[in-house]
């Protein structure tokens, strides 16, 4: 059973991950262990289950501010004393692995541990940062774009919860 854990650079061996997109592969082997030492962000990788070392996936999380403006007007008036909400930075599948779910699979892994601390932590909407033409990736799973930025959407916390029941 596939499951996620937490970015450890001594076991982890992130020099050979390569999804097609330096920005995402330079946070992985640069980045990501340094941010989550400061608390800034975390970052989760899915092991290959033949090698634990060998990483098939990551995402990131964090918060971020919300832009009120940005959003439909219902949502804006429902949400308007609300400062911040949860953040996919990043989201990325090894091109070995592409075309196997696993990026579903990480998506939703993210989702469910993003409605669990706004369990806790409350806050109501996911923001995604869509990179490079995954926009669309992130739409069939009801994201929807901000008004005022092309590669950021977001989905609200209780249509989340709505999809998982």
């Amino acid at each position: 059973m596939m499951h996620t854990v937490l970015l450890d650079k001594a076991k982890h061996n992130r020099r050979h991950f390569d999804c097609g997109i330096e920005p995402l592969n330079h946070y992985l082997k640069v980045m990501a262990s340094q941010q989550g030492k400061k608390d800034n962000t975390r970052t989760f990788v899915l092991e290959d289950e033949h090698d634990s070392t060998i990483l098939i996936g990551y995402y990131t999380l964090t918060m971020t501010p919300i832009d009120l403006t940005a959003l439909p007007d219902a949502l804006q008036k429902k949400h308007q004393s609300a400062s911040s909400g949860g953040l996919i930075a990043r989201l990325a599948i090894d091109d070995r692995y592409k075309g196997k779910g696993f990026g579903e699979w990480l998506l939703i892994d993210a989702l469910r541990k993003l409605v669990s601390a706004s369990d806790s932590v409350a806050f109501p909407m996911v923001i995604v940062d869509a990179k490079d033409g995954a926009k669309h990736f992130y739409e069939r799973y009801g994201f929807q774009a901000l008004q005022d930025a092309e590669n950021k959407l977001f989905i609200t916390i209780a249509d989340v919860r709505v999809s998982f029941e």
